[in-house]
């Protein structure tokens, strides 16, 4: 398996820095739940996220352009994600390292499999 890479962009922080972050800014606020609070939490705004892209795109009819406050939506529904890993035990960047290697690997043996076979597959 190959060794996971880190990413760091600016001053942002990696993904398991950014787990502590949520974690200390939900203590501080007393922002922890439980896992069942968290996950109705985050259904509603994805679903507020659904609703503003529909909206924004006469229900697809348009392209979709980022409102002012996307970034911010997303920041939100991002930081749920982070503390429901931390309220269920998840280390979220090897999960998604692990996730995005599995990924990887299925994307390539399709990728194999089709070069393989075109295009007499039969």
């Amino acid at each position: 398996m190959p060794e996971p890479i880190r990413r760091k962009v600016g001053s942002v922080p990696v993904t398991g820095d950014l787990q502590a972050r949520v974690a200390q800014s939900a203590d501080v606020a007393e922002l922890h739940a439980p896992v069942p609070t968290l996950l109705l939490e985050l259904q509603t705004l994805l679903g507020a996220l659904g609703a503003t892209v529909t909206s924004g795109t006469n229900r697809g009819r348009r392209p979709f352009r980022p409102e002012q406050d996307w970034g911010h939506r997303l920041g939100e529904l991002a930081y749920g994600v982070f503390l429901l890993a931390d309220q269920s035990g998840v280390d979220l960047a090897e999960a998604v390292e692990l996730t995005a290697q599995h990924l990887e690997l299925r994307g390539q043996a399709s990728k194999a499999k089709t070069e393989e076979g075109w295009p007499f597959e039969g």
